[in-house]
């Protein structure tokens, strides 16, 4: 990371489906979860939300920046201990200067 660059964590939630429900409804309705506490953690200042949302390599993602490491990691613990979030969270710990998403120090979450 380069003196100018940002702190930026992106938080890797597995998308696998829900198998409990039932056939035609959403298998992933933890994302609702997860976009709801999204935007609690905006509104409180904890973390600015660079991104959420992006589907990338099997994982739904959301990029968080605006604090120190080990709080932006707490923030990763907490997204992954939602009800019905799966299992096999992961952060990529990385800046703002990477050319796309899964770059950086791999941290598992979960």
């Amino acid at each position: 990371m380069s003196d100018t660059a940002t702190l930026v964590v992106e938080i890797h939630l597995p998308l696998t489906p829900d198998t409990s429900v039932a056939e035609g409804e959403d298998p992933y309705p933890w994302i609702e979860d997860v976009s709801e506490a999204v935007a609690e953690i905006e509104e409180s200042g904890d973390a600015f939300i660079v991104d959420e949302g992006d589907e990338f390599d099997g994982c739904y993602v959301v990029v968080i920046t605006g604090a120190d490491e080990s709080t932006l990691l707490g923030i990763a613990g907490r997204l992954a201990t939602l009800p019905g979030a799966p299992t096999g969270v992961f952060a990529m710990v990385t800046d703002d200067e990477a050319d796309e998403l899964g770059l950086g120090r791999r941290v598992d979450i979960s």
